[in-house]
């Protein structure tokens, strides 16, 4: 077993399972004393290095490294019959660090237990306390929301207790989930294959991605026809750019124009041979369009893959590392932005004041808002408390800490000033005009008949406000009014200049698969987890080999399939999106002191165990089908075939057990390797899941690339030529060469 347990009395502590337990005071409201015997706890090394410096003497800064108690790893660890008491353990990697603690917590006066202002944070909090024996010590809990000297002095000087209500939702919350992993996990254990697991939201996200994968697989392409015509102005001389503007069949003898076959839009074509052509109509109109919110967890993951390519790994990784401090020289250690796990768009009026005075110096009073603005997120359950993520000091702008930061940081850091910024300017000023066009015999035209009616729309900016700072980053098929252009000058009465008519043949086009970030969107629209909770739901969809990265998009695999129809068939209740979303409506409520854990969980696991029960009786063992390939095995001479393991697919001889030969499943790229000749280049995984390329024989060739290499010589030195920035362009693999950019498909 890799832990052991804690000590009879802090054991006894920590259960807290009955409501009167977890109301003992855990923290004192005793004010800060002057001097010397003071430790501060927090969760990581850095963020005690920042501390540290701006607390300074009399101050002693412990880190915790993250949890240091959870639910035993070997055995359910939640005692159901005596109301969910958990068992709580000291990991073993973790007693090294529990025994500095304590010696740290018994010499000092006052502790003051400043982990990260969630719920998440509050039961470390906790946990501390009866991990280090520090029940008779003096006990604060501070909190803050940036890690800044301000901000933190302010903290120590206001502590508060340990929020128990707080506490009883991240246990709910995680007594939750272990009674549905440890219920579900064993049974697709020996219906499906070992290694598998199930989870709350784990499962569900699985089912938002299944359910799209199927609505791709069912959806029928509908044909339809567009027609547009190419105008101009009439101006005696030939029309220049300006001159020109598209509009689109919006009528036909009064009715909606709605062409579902070629021999409709050929036949307006064919009609509109030598027709006059004469604007109808002019509407012109001036709107606003205000500025997003400042980033939640959820639209910082979303905008970060959009703009910048990241994961949402990747994005709360850098966050992190701006939250809790950079090096910045003269300033020394400062945490750029506020904490990155929130669902508030709140703003503190001090800084949008702040916001205020540094927008009038840098664009002008104009984009200076007449009030302070203010968002409000619809989401039930948002930590309206808490604040959005922002930068902590707006007048750092990126440009002045550059070279402080490493490319990602900056490229991080960017994103979330310029939103913030954007989010306190002025709202944008748009021009929108819309223009129809009546085509026909000009004696018809005359008589008022209006046979055939094209429309254009167009949009110009005529005063930018926020969008001089930030524009936001699209998903697919996301358009915008702006992409239109201008419309033309043009008066009612005024005729125009045919220059050409196109028909097109369109069909209806499938949703598009999730990335991570889109179905982060989709999991916060649902109610589905919170902001602690996307990161690890992602990953453990992809640790399961449940979905894999295409392209950038999740794709369900064969297993995924078959776990996500079992759950459903025989838990159709839990994995129910609605469910799901109920249940953190109820964690949200327990949070708040509007419920009780200990009666919610009984509420739940009731039906839930009839559920299991029925389950384990009629759930039919089920076989993952092996890929058949036209690969031979070398050994024996049987087909191969593509096996899923712990680690994604691979190649094995379909004999097994008789034949046990097998290699890994290689993506060739269609290009031979450029240092040996001899092989080809095959995409591989790096033991963190990156991409890179190398050369299937290694390792007899040590080819190896983290870009895409392309069968292009660089006409400078003749080395081979690798794909860069999102594959957009090409660069040397060796020099300094790099190429234009690549044209996409439809340029």
């Amino acid at each position: 077993m890799a832990t052991v347990n804690a000590d009879e009395k802090s054991a006894k502590t920590a259960t807290a399972s009955k409501k009167s337990t977890t109301r003992k005071p855990a923290a004192s409201k005793k004010a800060p004393s002057a001097g010397r015997g003071k430790l501060v706890i927090v969760e990581s090394p850095a963020k005690a290095k920042t501390i540290g410096r701006y607390l300074g003497r009399g101050f002693s800064v412990k880190a915790s490294m993250g949890h240091i108690r959870d639910l035993p790893k070997s055995t359910l660890g939640v005692d159901v019959d005596a109301d969910f008491e958990p068992k709580y353990l000291i990991p073993r990697d973790k007693s090294k660090v529990v025994k500095e603690l304590k010696e740290s917590v018994q010499g000092a006066r006052e502790i003051y237990l400043a982990t990260d202002p969630d719920r998440e944070g509050e039961a470390i909090a906790w946990h501390l306390v009866a991990a280090t024996e520090a029940e008779n010590k003096t006990v604060h809990r501070v909190v803050f929301h940036e890690i800044t000297p301000q901000a933190v002095m302010a903290a120590i000087e206001n502590p508060r207790e340990i929020d128990m209500d707080l506490v009883d939702a991240q246990q709910a919350r995680r007594i939750l989930d272990r009674l549905v992993g440890y219920g579900i996990s064993p049974l697709l254990w020996k219906k499906v294959k070992r290694g598998l697991s199930a989870g709350r939201v784990q499962s569900a996200a699985l089912r938002i991605v299944v359910d799209r994968e199927r609505e791709i697989e069912q959806f029928q392409p509908i044909e339809y026809w567009s027609l547009d015509a190419d105008l101009a102005k009439i101006t005696g001389k030939q029309p220049t750019k300006k001159d020109h503007f598209r509009a689109s069949i919006h009528q036909v003898d009064g009715k909606k124009a709605e062409l579902t076959t070629g021999e409709q839009a050929h036949g307006i074509v064919k009609a509109l041979e030598g027709a006059s052509w004469q604007v109808s109509s002019v509407v012109r109109r001036e709107t606003k369009r205000n500025a997003q919110a400042p980033f939640t967890t959820s639209t910082l993951q979303q905008e970060a893959s959009r703009k910048l390519g990241f994961s949402v790994r990747r994005t709360m990784q850098i966050a992190q590392e701006l939250y809790e401090g950079v090096d910045l020289g003269a300033e020394g250690t400062q945490g750029l932005i506020t904490y990155m796990r929130t669902d508030s768009v709140n703003i503190s009026t001090g800084v949008q004041h702040q916001a205020r005075g540094l927008i009038a110096e840098m664009f002008g009073g104009e984009f200076v808002p007449e009030k302070l603005p203010f968002y409000r997120k619809k989401q039930k359950g948002a930590q309206e408390a808490h604040e959005a993520i922002r930068p902590t000091d707006p007048g750092r702008a990126p440009m002045a800490i550059k070279s402080r930061l490493s490319a990602p940081q900056f490229k991080l850091y960017n994103l979330v000033w310029q939103r913030f910024m954007a989010s306190q300017m002025a709202p944008a000023k748009l021009d929108n005009t819309r223009v129809d066009v009546v085509a026909g015999a000009e004696g018809e035209i005359r008589a008022g008949k209006k046979p055939y009616v094209f429309r254009a729309t167009g949009s110009i900016v005529t005063f930018p406000g926020w969008m001089a700072v930030y524009q936001q980053g699209r998903d697919e098929g996301d358009t915008d009014e702006l992409d239109r252009g201008a419309v033309p000058d043009v008066s009612e009465g005024e005729p125009l200049n045919l220059q050409r008519l196109l028909p097109e043949q369109h069909f209806t086009q499938p949703p598009p698969r999730f990335t991570e970030a889109t179905l982060v969107k989709a999991l916060e629209e649902q109610g589905i987890g919170r902001p602690s909770t996307y990161v690890p739901t992602i990953g453990t969809l992809q640790a399961r080999n449940y979905v894999t990265v295409e392209e950038k998009k999740l794709v369900p695999t064969e297993l995924g399939l078959v776990v996500n129809d079992l759950l459903v068939e025989h838990f159709p209740d839990l994995f129910n999106i609605g469910f799901t979303s109920q249940l953190e409506g109820e964690l949200d409520d327990i949070a708040s002191g509007e419920r009780e854990w200990i009666p919610t969980l009984h509420e739940f696991y009731q039906p839930f165990t009839r559920t299991l029960q029925n389950a384990e009786k009629t759930m039919e063992r089920v076989k993952i089908r092996d890929e058949p390939t036209d690969e031979v095995c070398e050994t024996c001479g049987s087909p191969m075939v593509i096996k899923l393991g712990r680690f994604g697919k691979f190649l094995a001889c379909s004999a097994f057990p008789e034949c046990r030969n097998s290699k890994p499943l290689l993506t060739r790229i269609g290009l031979s390797c450029p240092t040996c000749r001899e092989g080809e280049v095959v995409e591989r995984r790096s033991k963190k899941g990156r991409k890179f390329y190398g050369c299937e024989r290694f390792p007899e060739c040590d080819f190896v690339s983290w870009n895409k290499p392309v069968n292009e010589a660089c006409p400078e030195c003749g080395s081979y030529m690798v794909e860069v920035g999102r594959g957009n362009r090409l660069k040397c693999s060796s020099c300094t060469y790099q190429g234009a950019p690549l044209a996409k498909a439809g340029d």
